[in-house]
């Protein structure tokens, strides 16, 4: 079948343009196989990473039809399928390739990863040596405590999820979900003896884990299941574990959010801002800050003067009860 495939080109502090190619392909070929070709056959110089080609090394990682992901790890078919794009009519099908987000570019699809590479050495990913410094045996774990590591441990650093990262895309100092996801390795490796600091330093402004906006794209395209929102949230909870609604305004809004979710059924938002921002009259210059607001708000039809419970409250609070009655410290795993 015949295929279309534009091209994102452009050198560095150029403006990109696109180039298009028309291959004549089988379905099940690999976007990784379909851009070899281009090259070999019709453009040698057409810049792309590769390496393993079997979904291990995450060189070749890149936008393929909008959506970060590695081109040897999906195929015509695949793009086609999940663009509802058959083979049939007048017109040939097209795949449009884009070189990765949140990055600057080299060349064509070959970008900068120095900033993914910064993150991820902002969190420490390394097992503590004192931890580890037991010299009458090896630091031996149980298969419990290996198996917490799993799923992070199947991070190949990529760079998919970052790419398609929002918070990083407008917070350069935010230090990414691949860089989170490990630090929740680290945290939940019972080697390390250093979890108490790690927790400190991942809770620090919006570089750490409150500088996640939680738009789940990160698991939605990360090709290994790392889900590297469920790794923040695991930290996330870590932390809130260890502090009380006084240690910052992040750590206030997810305290107040369940509290009165678990009185109410639902946020009562006259008193969320007043709980949050103006830390229940603590903060005046918070609490000031939320005036503007307000007035719109109300000169809107906007602002509720009352506030009625849900009626699914008993359930609410007890869902949230058992949510709250699970272990969060996962280097002692499930009790």
């Amino acid at each position: 079948m015949e295929v279309l495939f534009k091209i994102v080109r452009q050198s560095q502090n150029s403006a990109p343009q696109i180039q298009t190619y028309s291959l004549d392909v089988d379905p099940g070929n690999t976007i990784l196989d379909c851009l070899n070709r281009i090259k070999w056959e019709l453009d040698g110089t057409l810049a792309f990473r590769k390496n393993c080609r079997n979904t291990i090394c995450g060189s070749c990682g890149m936008r393929i039809n909008g959506r970060s992901a590695l081109a040897c790890k999906e195929s015509v078919r695949s793009e086609l399928d999940r663009l509802s794009h058959g083979a049939s009519g007048a017109a040939a099908p097209t795949i449009t390739i884009a070189p990765m987000g949140n990055a600057p570019v080299i060349k064509d699809l070959v970008v900068n990863m120095s900033g993914f590479w910064q993150g991820l050495q902002a969190i420490d990913p390394y097992v503590s040596t004192e931890a580890r410094r037991v010299p009458e045996r090896e630091f031996l774990q149980t298969p419990q405590e290996r198996d917490q590591l799993n799923q992070t441990g199947n991070c190949i650093l990529c760079g998919i999820c970052y790419s398609e990262c929002n918070a990083r895309e407008v917070n350069p100092e935010f230090v990414g979900p691949h860089a989170l996801a490990k630090a929740h390795r680290m945290v939940a490796d019972s080697r390390d003896d250093q979890t108490e600091e790690r927790l400190e330093h991942y809770n620090q402004g919006t570089a750490g884990v409150w500088g996640c906006t939680r738009c789940y794209y990160c698991n939605s395209v990360c090709p290994m299941d790392v889900a590297p929102m469920e790794q923040i949230s695991k930290l996330k909870q870590e932390i809130l574990a260890r502090k009380d609604d006084q240690a910052s305004r992040p750590v206030r809004h997810r305290k107040v959010l369940v509290s009165l979710v678990k009185e109410g059924g639902w946020i009562d938002e006259r008193r969320f801002g007043v709980q949050v921002v103006g830390n229940s009259f603590r903060d005046l210059r918070g609490l000031a800050s939320l005036g503007p607001l307000g007035l719109r708000m109300l000169a809107h039809g906007k602002f509720p003067l009352s506030f009625e419970p849900s009626q699914g409250v008993k359930t609410v609070r007890s869902l949230i009860e058992s949510v709250q009655a699970q272990p969060l410290n996962s280097k002692e795993g499930p009790s």
